[in-house]
C-alpha cells in the first residue's frame, strides 16, 4: 500500500513495442483505439481491417499472449498498428496507462477482441457527436452474443452506512452512470491523465476500474452513456469479481473513507479503529495501509470536490444541462 502511485507514469513494464505510426491525414479522427486481447484469443485480421477503415488518429494492440501467432508478420500486414507485448504479468489497467502514454489524440477508445466490431464503428459525424460534451467517459450499450442488453447502468446508493452500487440494463443517452463496465468506453485523455489514470497496485480488475471510476466523480469528472455507440459479445462476457480483498481495502481507504471539508479531503485519524475491525489485517499492517491512503489523501485533498457521502446525495438531483453547443 505503501506504492499508492502519485504520477500517472510513474510506473512502467518490460514489453516489446512494434510497429504503428500517427495518421496525419487531413480528415482523421481526432480519437485513438487501444484494443485488448484476451490471453486465449487469437488474432483477428478483420478486426484490425475494420478498425483501420475508420480512420483513428492510431491503433494500439495489446497482445496478452502471441504465442499462437507471428507479431513480425501481422506488424508486416498493418504497420499502422502499434503493438505492445508485454514481458511481465500486468493488469489490463497498468497496460491501458502505458498505452495512453503514447497517444496524442483527445480521446481514447478501449475495446476488446471479445467485442464484435463492425466496420465503420466510429465515423466522423459520430466521432465529433460523442466528442462535443468533452466530459471525461463516455460508456457504450453493451450486448450478450444474443443481442440481450447487459448491466451498464450502474447508480450508487447506501444501505446502513454501507456504499452500494445497483445495477440496470436500461440505457438512456446521456444517463449518469459510475463506472464503464469491463474498461470498455471512450475517455477524455487529458482528463485520465489528471485523474492519474489507473492504480497499478490494484491487481483485481473490477476494484481496479472502480477505483478510477469512483475517484473521477469525486474530483469533479463525470461518466455518461451513449446510445449512439454500441457493441455486442462474440463469446460470454467476463464475471466481475468483486471479492473482499487487499485490492478492495486499497479501493476503499482511497474512495469510502475520506471526507470533504473547506474544500478539501482528509481521513481522519479515528478512522482507523474501524477499517482495523474490518479489514482483517493484523495491526501492523493496517496501520501502513491506512498511513499510506491517508498521505495519499493528502496529496491530492484539492483534487477532490466532494466526499462519498455527497456523491450519493447528489446522485438524484436533476442534471443541469449546458445551452454551449
Amino acid at each position: 500500500m505503501s506504492s499508492i502511485p502519485s504520477t500517472f507514469d510513474e510506473h512502467q513494464i518490460n514489453m516489446t513495442v512494434i510497429g504503428g505510426k500517427v495518421n496525419n491525414s487531413p480528415d482523421v479522427l481526432n480519437i485513438s483505439v487501444i484494443l485488448l486481447h484476451s490471453s486465449a484469443s487469437h488474432l483477428k485480421l478483420n478486426v484490425f481491417e475494420n478498425l483501420m477503415g475508420c480512420n483513428f488518429r492510431s491503433i494500439i494492440s495489446i497482445e496478452h499472449d502471441s504465442s499462437n501467432y507471428s507479431i513480425e508478420d501481422i506488424s508486416k500486414k498493418f504497420p499502422d498498428i502499434k503493438f505492445f507485448i508485454p514481458l511481465e504479468k500486468a493488469s489490463d489497467g497498468e497496460l491501458i496507462n502505458l498505452a495512453m502514454s503514447e497517444i496524442d489524440a483527445d480521446y481514447v477508445l478501449v475495446i476488446r477482441d471479445s467485442l464484435y466490431i463492425p466496420s465503420g464503428v466510429v465515423l466522423t459525424n459520430l466521432a465529433d457527436r460523442l466528442t462535443s460534451s468533452q466530459i471525461y467517459c463516455i460508456v457504450p450499450r453493451l450486448l450478450d452474443k444474443n443481442k440481450n442488453g447487459l448491466y451498464t447502468l450502474f447508480t450508487p446508493g447506501a444501505e446502513k452506512s454501507h456504499f452500494v452500487i445497483d445495477s440496470s440494463s436500461f440505457v438512456t443517452d446521456g444517463k449518469k452512470t459510475i463506472y464503464p463496465k469491463d474498461y470498455i468506453a471512450l475517455y477524455n485523455r487529458k482528463k485520465f491523465i489528471q485523474l492519474g489514470g489507473f492504480d497499478h497496485t490494484i491487481k483485481t480488475p473490477y476494484w481496479q476500474n472502480l477505483d478510477l471510476a469512483v475517484r473521477s466523480w469525486l474530483w469533479g469528472e463525470e461518466t455518461k452513456l451513449t446510445t449512439m455507440l454500441q457493441f455486442s459479445y462474440i463469446d460470454e462476457p467476463s464475471i466481475d469479481d468483486k471479492t473482499i480483498n487487499q485490492d478492495y481495502l486499497k479501493y476503499y481507504l482511497k474512495n469510502e473513507v475520506p471526507k470533504y471539508k473547506n474544500e478539501a479531503a482528509f481521513i481522519k485519524n479515528s478512522a482507523f479503529y474501524k477499517f482495523l475491525f474490518h479489514s482483517s489485517c493484523g495491526y501492523l499492517e493496517a496501520k501502513k495501509q491506512f498511513n499510506a491512503a491517508k498521505e495519499w489523501v493528502e496529496k491530492n485533498k484539492y483534487q477532490f470536490k466532494m466526499d462519498l457521502q455527497t456523491f450519493i446525495k447528489n446522485w438524484q438531483q436533476p442534471q443541469v444541462e449546458s445551452n454551449e453547443n
